[in-house]
């Protein structure tokens, strides 16, 4: 699945294994669950915008946690690359790494430079482009209201695992074509991948992810339809069904797990937030506004791996050296007191978040709009069908996924009125 060997001509080689540098904080434990924000106010007051920090096994790498040299290193591909093959860590890294399935070389637009990002980034844009939204969100509505009275009459739901989690996957299958049937094994396999538990294998949860998109290219292969799947297998660029199938396990993963973090993280927001309770009963006024300080504030994706300097380099008052990993600290730039001073207040109708990325690489046209077609859906409806819904726990026994990846709620216990659904 994965070549991790340095690409040849392709590739300058870098130096051999480095040593994590000193003072080096691993990512991980109760506290980055809980109150990754507490921890980056610390790396920042301890190292500045960029800090050393180990990831699993004690890997090391770099966290930018500063907004300006985020920026900088996702406008610069030529100094920060996406191609992994560059890491100087790979001879440290066993084969059953957790996180080898999103940091092990793959032929995806993920890890694609240049000329060849560009034309695999535009068959995706070009795909999701023809998606029109107003049935989008039609279809979301209907998918929303049917998650809604499959719970309703209990009067209790776990908003994660009845609606947030299984909605925008329903919407990308929906999208791309791939049968409804497949949703409960496609959540827990993406889950898997994105963030494994003990004791689970993330590369068999890709493995199968990957499969189910092969059969579907095969499929459309036969029976066309007006879906992004099929776009993509007739787009005049031609890319090879492998190329394909990577970059369709991108589209969804990227549409299923932070989309429903992103929705679990707002209505948490609105039940817990005495600014939004105001305006909860009275209508979808303030959806959007939740939406967006999520993404300031708890951003879904808070951290991303990565980019690798490309040769000797500083950044941040830190010496990089040619391979090394640097981990984008989407959340840690949004919360940047240096462009924040304000805190919270300033995010009001700002959406110079970096939390969809930046530059060549951020998540492309239009999948940011479509996402949020999907968010805001999902919210406004569940806050109409009810509109007395309440936290069933006390706010602070809501708890946090272990990841240090995605920012998102294990579960969002609620009760409602219970309603009889014919």
């Amino acid at each position: 699945m994965t070549d991790h060997a340095p690409a040849g001509a392709a590739l300058s080689a870098p130096p051999a294994h480095c040593p994590a540098p000193f003072g080096a904080v691993a990512l991980g434990g109760l506290e980055f669950q809980q109150t990754p924000a507490r921890l980056y106010q610390e790396l920042r007051r301890a190292h500045g915008p960029v800090a050393p920090v180990l990831l699993d096994g004690g890997v090391p790498a770099w966290l930018v946690l500063g907004y300006r040299e985020l920026h900088y290193v996702t406008s610069n591909d030529e100094l920060f690359a996406r191609d992994s093959r560059r890491w100087n860590q790979w001879e440290a890294i066993p084969a059953d790494w957790p996180l080898l399935p999103y940091v092990g070389y793959q032929p995806s637009v993920l890890f694609a430079e240049g000329a060849e990002h560009q034309r695999r980034a535009g068959v995706i844009s070009d795909a999701l482009a023809e998606v029109d939204q107003f049935e989008l969100k039609r279809h979301c509505e209907e998918v929303a209201d049917r998650l809604i009275n499959a719970f309703a009459g209990r009067g209790r739901a776990d908003l994660m695992a009845d609606y947030a989690h299984r909605l925008p996957l329903l919407a990308a299958v929906w999208m791309c074509g791939l049968p409804e049937a497949q949703t409960a094994d496609m959540v827990r396999d993406l889950t898997t991948s994105l963030d494994a538990a003990e004791g689970e294998d993330p590369v068999a949860a890709y493995l199968r992810v990957q499969q189910r998109v092969q059969a579907l290219l095969d499929h459309k292969r036969v029976l066309p339809g007006p879906d992004v799947a099929s776009r993509m297998l007739a787009h005049r660029a031609g890319l090879a069904d492998m190329e394909i199938v990577q970059d369709l396990v991108t589209v969804i993963a990227a549409a299923q797990q932070p989309t429903a973090n992103w929705i679990g993280n707002a209505l948490r927001l609105m039940l817990t937030d005495d600014r939004f309770a105001v305006t909860l009963s009275g209508g979808r006024g303030s959806a959007g506004q939740a939406l967006n300080e999520v993404l300031w504030e708890d951003t879904p994706t808070q951290n991303f791996i990565g980019r690798w300097a490309t040769r000797d380099t500083q950044l941040g008052g830190r010496q990089i050296r040619q391979g090394d990993c640097v981990l984008l600290g989407l959340a840690a730039a949004n919360t940047d007191p240096e462009v924040r001073p304000d805190g919270p207040a300033g995010a009001a109708g700002n959406s110079a978040h970096v939390s969809f990325s930046h530059g060549e690489h951020r998540c492309p046209y239009p999948a940011p709009e479509l996402a949020e077609a999907i968010a805001g859906t999902a919210v406004e409806v569940l806050l109409d069908r009810l509109p007395d819904v309440e936290l069933s726990v006390e706010p602070h026994e809501l708890a946090w996924r272990p990841s240090i990846w995605m920012r998102g709620l294990e579960r969002l216990p609620v009760r409602f009125t219970s309603a009889y659904v014919g």
